[in-house]
């Protein structure tokens, strides 16, 4: 009988936040995910297993957590979150006050009474260190030190070691031994992360694939100009063709990974699936047997929409001489998990993605033939948008499918043993983003950022290995590699964004700076300057005036809005790419009616075509009260309501107006739904907190 198996991978990486010269992590990412993700994805897997996955390690990540797991780690943010509170410097309290609320507000920072209550303080300071001394005492700053860290420790450890426990219960008022305890506590959940993918990996449940050593993008480091095939229209920095590069980080990769997991990889997720004829050719004659890539670089390549019947089978790629097995994730389906079943019940998310799985697949079975179901993700940044690290969603997944309810999961490899491969003799060029390679060249930030790499690579090239010591040369080397990381680009340009894209940039710049250094050269004096431009930020304003619109969807008037609250989310997307944003602004305010006090809303959505999909439901809550509105082509029906008298209209923008009663403040949030699924959210985390005060006038 025809079968559906589906092959989970799961990419873990961060990029080297390590100044090599310095010795300092220069970010904390690596060791915060590494308490939180990396050991417990693979553990879970215990209870199930029948459940067979893949997880696709980065050796650079590898390397900094054998460190850290070593104690050996300098890291500026981990001294100060252990130094006693009481002997913190002014600059230390402000590194604490500006990083350590970094976290998820609603599923990290909201889970710890006291550290909510702590970032509160922090806001209504206006993230202000002047403002803030008043607040942050040697105590305070204690508890904030101790539940910054708590809240990115594992489940397995918040649940079950007793330790941790005794931590969480106590909640507050934190002693200098307790202090230590966390310290010590990270040090062993650090330690526990690669001998876990060490003995899953050698009982055959798991299978470890890697990426190239430094996460570069292997066509653009093969030849930049590649990128003009993907879009003729991408403006294009200088040539950058260094393959040999491309096969030195192959190389390492596949070395590193047996050493550290006693297992040669067979499988490559290239970094950020990013494929080309070139770089596939580099990592089959290093020694890689399969690679994975987007079904969007599918379509491409077969110039069709790559539906079920394309997308539900692995294929053989072989182009002169050189051959490698593939598969190509299904795009909506990893999204859903990475972007959409955080804001769902883990029951109804797990069975939502099956019930797909099984629609998408009764034809090709129905064919008789057996249909592979790829879904490849980010193994780490979803997680804190979920309840508990999406530990629920993943049990309720993982126990429906160890349950065999017709669909098995597999590891890469094993599914290449079962489905039979379709050839294939050519490759489109692109990454898993849009199948083009936009994200990392193209812009002038990108461009820039291209310009200083390949003007550090004939630095390096002209520099003979003797001319130099070989510590020195070896070090060069390093540098230049981790420069040659797709990491940098990312926050480059338009696309994305976060609170410490400063920080990658100067450390990118400091990458190369080093190069220059350790070849005993003088670095070009753009390297002390800012890669990056104007920076775009999210804006919310209180309304100055109560408002009194005509609910008719129209704007009828340029007054009638003008004084109303305004909340807009900026278009970059945070640090995982892939999420559609539907709504450019809501205005909101206060007003009365002759028997009511009345909160009026306005949604602007980012063009016609967001806000007339068939079916679009807006859901608003008030304080936990519902209102669910339905959208059709230019009119809206109120379809439930537990607020008697909600007026609505929707033309060019949706109006809204809800009696309040007697509130004189409430919390709101608006969320926007498509075939029963959230779609997106304003705030993106929490809630709006609405009072029918206005602010001062303009």
């Amino acid at each position: 009988m025809p079968k559906i198996y589906i092959t989970f991978v799961w990419h873990m990486h961060q990029p080297c936040y390590k100044d090599l010269v310095s010795n300092e992590y220069r970010l904390p990412w690596t060791r915060m995910h590494a308490l939180k993700d990396y050991y417990g994805m693979v553990h879970i897997l215990k209870d199930f297993p029948h459940v067979h996955q893949t997880f696709n390690l980065v050796p650079s990540l590898l390397a900094q957590i054998e460190e850290y797991a070593a104690g050996a780690a300098v890291d500026p943010f981990l001294r100060c979150a252990l130094k006693p509170a009481e002997e913190l410097t002014t600059d230390e309290t402000s590194l604490i006050l500006h990083y350590f609320f970094q976290a998820n507000s609603t599923h990290l920072i909201g889970r710890y009474p006291r550290y909510a209550e702590l970032y509160d303080a922090w806001k209504a300071a206006d993230r202000n260190m002047r403002r803030a001394q008043h607040v942050f005492n040697p105590q305070t700053l204690r508890d904030l030190q101790v539940l910054s860290q708590l809240a990115w420790f594992d489940e397995e450890f918040l649940n079950n070691d007793r330790e941790v426990v005794s931590l969480v219960s106590k909640g507050r008022n934190y002693s200098l031994d307790e202090q230590a305890l966390m310290g010590r506590k990270q040090i062993e959940i650090l330690q526990h992360v690669l001998p876990v993918y060490r003995q899953f990996a050698s009982t055959g449940q798991i299978e470890i694939s890697a990426t190239p050593f430094y996460h570069p993008i292997l066509p653009l480091l093969c030849d930049s100009n590649i990128a003009g095939e993907s879009n003729p229209h991408v403006p294009l920095p200088s040539r950058f063709r260094y393959p040999q590069d491309a096969r030195a980080q192959l190389e390492r990769s596949i070395a590193y990974v047996e050493e550290k997991t006693g297992i040669r990889p067979a499988g490559l997720w290239p970094s950020e699936g990013s494929v080309s004829d070139e770089a596939l050719t580099i990592a089959a004659e290093t020694g890689f047997q399969w690679a994975a890539t987007d079904n969007g670089v599918l379509s491409r390549t077969i110039q069709r929409p790559a539906d079920s019947f394309a997308t539900y089978r692995p294929y053989l790629w072989e182009n002169n001489g050189h051959s490698m097995k593939m598969i190509f994730r299904d795009h909506y389906l990893s999204d859903l998990v990475g972007f959409v079943y955080s804001r769902m019940h883990a029951t109804d998310a797990a069975s939502d993605f099956l019930h797909r799985i099984r629609e998408n697949c009764d034809p090709i079975l129905r064919s008789g033939r057996d249909a592979l179901v790829p879904v490849i993700l980010d193994g780490e940044n979803a997680w804190e948008h979920y309840h508990r690290n999406g530990r629920p969603f993943l049990t309720e997944l993982y126990k429906q499918l160890d349950g065999n309810n017709g669909i098995e999961a597999v590891t890469v490899s094993e599914a290449l043993k079962k489905v039979p491969a379709e050839p294939l003799k050519h490759i489109h060029p692109g990454s898993w983003i849009n199948a083009n390679f936009d994200v990392w060249i193209g812009f002038e930030e990108d461009n820039r950022s291209w310009e200083l790499l390949k003007q550090a690579r004939e630095a390096f090239a002209g520099v003979s290995p003797s001319a130099v010591s070989t510590a020195d040369y070896k070090l060069a080397e390093e540098e230049l590699f981790i420069a040659e990381g797709s990491d940098w680009c990312w926050w480059y340009g338009p696309h994305h964004d976060c609170e410490n894209r400063q920080e990658f940039d100067q450390l990118f710049r400091d990458h190369l700076a080093n190069m220059y250094h350790a070849l005993h050269l003088t670095p070009p004096a753009e390297l002390s300057r800012s890669i990056l431009r104007a920076r775009v930020t999210s804006q919310h304003r209180q309304p100055v005036e109560r408002l009194t619109p005509t609910i008719d969807g129209e704007v009828s008037s340029y007054f009638e809005w003008l004084y109303a609250g305004t909340y807009r989310v900026e278009a970059r997307s945070g640090s995982m790419h892939g999420r559609r944003f539907f709504v450019k602004e809501l205005l909101y305010g206060t007003g009365a009616s002759e028997d009511a006090e009345l909160l009026h809303l306005r949604l602007d959505f980012l063009d016609s075509e967001s806000a007339s999909l068939p079916g679009m439901e807006v859901r608003v809550h008030i304080d936990g009260k519902a209102v669910r509105l339905v959208l059709a082509e230019k009119s809206v029906t109120v379809v439930e309501t537990e607020i008697p008298g909600v007026e609505a209209a929707f033309k060019r923008v949706l109006e809204i107006a809800i009696p309040l009663g007697e509130k004189t403040r409430c919390r709101l949030d608006i969320s926007l739904w498509l075939g029963g699924l959230p779609m997106d959210a304003l705030p993106p985390e929490g809630t709006l907190e609405i009072t029918t005060a206005v602010a001062a006038a303009y």
